[in-house]
């Protein structure tokens, strides 16, 4: 049964320790290994977005210092890639500051090849890439793509504070578009910039609606960016990130759920408790598009700490995809 925003608020506000024994008998249902998907993120196309996403660098429309840059080729992007492979990664993450792709537009049809090309190396392939429609689902569909990165940030009561540019609306159009070509779809959101408890828990009750749920689900604490309007906004307390790992681990058993931007800002202990409450994702490697991120060595150590191995590839995973 999908749970009301009412049962969410019931689940959420348990006491802390009652919540996470239940978020980890759920987990230990659903995934009964040690084990942590381990993901690169790599941004292949970085600035002069039109989007005017109040927590992004990349925006055009912030004064950030970050400088922009052209799409990377194919032949820029596969040795990350490979490199990622040999460190354990198994899913290949590519983020382009677009608002959206079209069919037919060449820088479109340069990321199907690059996707095809990752996707012959064994790896998952997810990209963020804005807003699509149907026909462009397809093509990425075809080209070997495992998931879609489209987060809807928070819930739809808030949405506007953050975003003016494009609608939620907007959003769940693309991705009921991912869905239809038979992509699965990362989905998730960001807390930190200015939102009510109920705006979390609103934003996981829109995720547990999808049909069929996502199969990713990143929760990003806000990494406040100079220049942006919410640059002087204040850190995430940690046991209101452990609450939402844990309800989103109950509520979405099936999903993994990503710890993404904000780890460096977490200690030690404070990881280990989202991967205990239900994490069982990060993203590896020593950037998040434009953010920090703890470099390789120091997860290698976390992990081998808590007794945690990297999971294996996604069971669904295409067939690697040949040129057309």
């Amino acid at each position: 049964m999908i749970p009301t925003l009412q049962k969410l608020e019931q689940i959420h506000r348990r006491p802390l320790f009652d919540l996470i024994h239940e978020s980890r008998r759920v987990h230990l249902e659903f995934w009964n290994k040690n084990e942590v998907q381990l993901c690169t993120l790599l941004s292949v196309k970085t600035g002069g977005c039109s989007e005017d996403c109040g927590y992004c660098s990349q925006s055009s429309r912030y004064d950030t210092g970050l400088e922009r840059e052209n799409l990377m080729t194919v032949d820029e992007v596969l040795p990350i890639a490979q490199m990622a492979k040999a460190n354990g990664s198994t899913r290949f993450c590519m983020g382009a500051a677009w608002k959206g792709v079209r069919k037919g537009d060449k820088k479109f049809g340069e990321m199907l090849r690059t996707v095809r090309e990752v996707s012959r190396l064994g790896l998952e392939v997810c990209v963020t890439l804005g807003q699509l429609g149907d026909e462009e689902a397809q093509e990425l569909k075809k080209a070997g793509l495992t998931a879609y990165n489209h987060n809807i940030d928070t819930s739809p009561e808030h949405y506007s504070q953050i975003v003016t540019t494009h609608t939620f609306e907007d959003r769940l159009n693309t991705i009921g578009s991912v869905q239809r070509a038979g992509i699965s779809v990362c989905c998730g959101g960001i807390i930190g910039m200015g939102e009510s408890i109920r705006d979390r828990l609103r934003m996981l009750e829109v995720l547990c609606n999808f049909d069929p749920a996502p199969e990713s689900v990143p929760i990003n604490c806000l990494m406040p960016m100079p220049g942006t309007p919410l640059a002087d906004a204040p850190p995430v307390d940690v046991f209101e990130l452990v609450r939402l790992v844990a309800t989103a681990r109950i509520v979405l058993p099936k999903a993994k759920i990503r710890l993404s931007a904000g780890r460096t800002r977490l200690s030690r202990e404070g990881q280990a408790m989202c991967f205990f409450a239900g994490a069982n994702s990060i993203f590896y490697g020593e950037k998040l598009l434009t953010a920090g991120n703890p470099g390789v060595d120091e997860d290698r150590e976390l992990l081998k700490d808590l007794g945690l191995e990297a999971q294996a590839p996604y069971s669904d995973q295409p067939e690697p995809a040949f040129s057309l």
